[in-house]
């Protein structure tokens, strides 16, 4: 099975009223991956969901914790120095940024398949992992628990 790992876009349009066609297709995405079990995030998509949440979502902080507990069971990816120092290796490899290089590095390390982001080349390879944007035409989320 398929490993995917959730950019941090796709948790905050799940928890974003704003766009409800957008809400309801991360809600989808993210109830597939933790009903089949082969979903991955990072430390830094928590932290940069959680700041968004905060800041211009304008959400509760006990709400922000509920929906953080909701994705422990998703596999999560923490930084490490030789995953910092791996970032800057993506990072000058690619020409994309910091961050998003540090997405490609956890996605790495979580053994990921797909990249699934909004932010990144839809159907472009970084360090051999694919990336799908959840929101593009064309995405089957019928693959996700295949």
């Amino acid at each position: 099975m398929a490993r995917y790992f959730v950019d941090s876009n796709l948790v905050v349009y799940a928890n974003d009223r704003r766009d409800p066609e957008k809400q309801a297709r991360a809600l989808e995405v993210l109830t597939q991956l933790m009903t089949a079990g082969n979903g991955v995030l990072s430390i830094q998509v928590l932290q940069e969901y959680a700041n968004t949440a905060l800041a211009k979502l304008e959400q509760e902080p006990q709400v922000v914790i509920r929906q953080i507990k909701l994705l422990d069971c998703l596999t999560t990816i923490a930084p490490s120095p030789a995953s910092v120092r791996r970032t800057v290796e993506v990072r000058n490899t690619y020409r994309i940024s910091f961050w998003d290089a540090a997405i490609v590095v956890a996605a790495e390390a979580g053994e990921c398949d797909i990249i699934l982001s909004e932010d990144l080349n839809a159907g472009q390879y970084y360090a051999g992992i694919q990336v799908a944007n959840p929101f593009g035409e064309g995405f089957d989320t019928s693959a996700l628990c295949a």
